[in-house]
């Protein structure tokens, strides 16, 4: 029997896969062979979900409440909670008909962009920066313009690249993140409001990822005189995307669970795609999340917080030893980006050089390459995610590794 060929799609041969995820599976083998491996490859809280929200899970299974489908937008109770919340962090009012909980920010970041954009327009977002952002505007049609952000712009988009790339073909979208990803640099509130007016001058669409909110550092240039939770666009642009989770802060990455705040037709138009799409977000996911607004989840997280800006010290403290430059001021969220170039030693790119530390050492880190398509083969990510133990342990032995990789230089 003559098997027909199979064709892949044009879209699906752009996305490119994480490299990551290869590390990750490295270190799953290299742990199955009785290997002590510290993973710091990856931006996956330790703490896992509030006490009171598992609680909450564990009586949803048992008293046997109805969990079928919900409006598409998301139950009434985690919508109010939401609003709850921006009054909470943000003083802000945002009645609970904007909010649109989504299928992790993974969720609301493709409904936003479909009902946002159309193949072919221009949207323009940093480099370095998330992946998924490329990957997902390129497999929908459009045009990624990335944004060369690095020490000069403190890794974020500014007014100057977007008129130079406004010039060339005119944009219709701005992809930011505050805190962002891989970098955790900050816009301050200047910046964000210079951003958005630029963007409401030039009927460009801005889209804000949240995500790493309240995953801040105090002291930090960026939120000196900001909001200590991040500045969120919404304060300064009613008509910006809005896109957050519940993942990081709160430590639910497995729980899928996201929301976003979007102008009316967008919002009106994300519905009906959401109907098609997916009907609605997780249901038991919803109904438990409501308790991760009461007080003592907040300081869950709050004390989580506190661990990473601990492991985040370790870091700086050890930045000068270990030979790393340019490192990305990290206001937030639970990363530190930074060129090693200088202790590559005998290999070419850091893809290499993380590879012969898992190997030798068993510490698992990021290669930039994920992040950066053009310089981040010079770069590595770090994720304090593991807590100030693990990263501990882990710099000793990346001292070891460095001074090896320098003798052998």
């Amino acid at each position: 029997m003559t098997q027909r060929s199979i064709r892949i799609s044009e879209r699906a041969q752009t996305v490119r896969p994480f490299a990551v995820m290869d590390i990750v599976s490295r270190v799953a083998e290299l742990r199955a062979e009785g290997r002590d491996v510290i993973s710091l490859c990856v931006g996956e809280p330790g703490q896992g979900a509030p006490a009171a929200v598992r609680q909450r899970a564990q009586e949803l299974m048992r008293d046997g409440t109805d969990l079928g489908y919900v409006p598409v937008t998301g139950i009434r109770e985690l919508r109010e909670a939401l609003s709850g919340h921006y009054r909470r962090w943000y003083d802000l009012d945002v009645p609970a008909d904007r909010f649109f909980v989504t299928t992790g920010s993974s969720g609301g970041f493709l409904l936003a962009f479909l009902a946002a954009f159309d193949a072919g327009d221009r949207v323009a977002l940093a480099r370095p920066g998330y992946a998924a952002y490329k990957n997902i505007l390129t497999a929908l049609g459009c045009e990624v313009v990335e944004l060369d952000c690095g020490v000069a712009e403190r890794f974020q988009p500014t007014v100057e690249l977007l008129e130079a790339a406004h010039a060339e073909a005119p944009l219709r979208g701005l992809m930011v993140a505050s805190p962002a990803n891989p970098t955790g640099t900050m816009l301050d509130r200047e910046s964000l409001i210079e951003l958005a007016g630029w963007c409401r001058a030039h009927d460009v669409q801005l889209i804000s990822d949240e995500i790493y909110h309240g995953v801040t550092f105090p002291g930090t240039e960026a939120t000196a005189g900001g909001n200590p939770n991040g500045e969120t666009a919404i304060a300064y642009a009613d008509e910006a995307i809005v896109i957050s989770s519940f993942s990081k802060f709160w430590g639910m990455t497995g729980w899928r669970l996201g929301w976003a705040i979007m102008p009316e037709p967008i919002h009106q138009a994300a519905a009906g795609l959401a109907g098609n799409l997916t009907l609605c977000a997780p249901v038991p996911a919803q109904h438990a999340a409501v308790a991760a607004f009461s007080d003592a989840a907040y300081a869950e997280g709050e004390a989580a917080v506190a661990g990473f800006a601990a492991a985040r010290q370790y870091v700086l403290d050890a930045v000068d030893e270990l030979g790393w430059k340019d490192l990305a001021p990290c206001d937030g969220a639970f990363y530190m980006y930074a060129d090693i170039t200088g202790v590559l030693g005998p290999y070419a790119t850091a893809t290499e050089w993380c590879a012969a530390l898992l190997e030798e050492e068993g510490v698992a880190l990021s290669p930039g390459l994920d992040f950066d398509s053009v310089h981040g083969d010079e770069c590595v990510r770090l994720s304090l995610a593991a807590g100030p133990d693990a990263i501990s342990a882990a710099l000793a032995r990346i001292r070891t590794f460095t001074d090896r990789v320098r003798d052998a230089g």
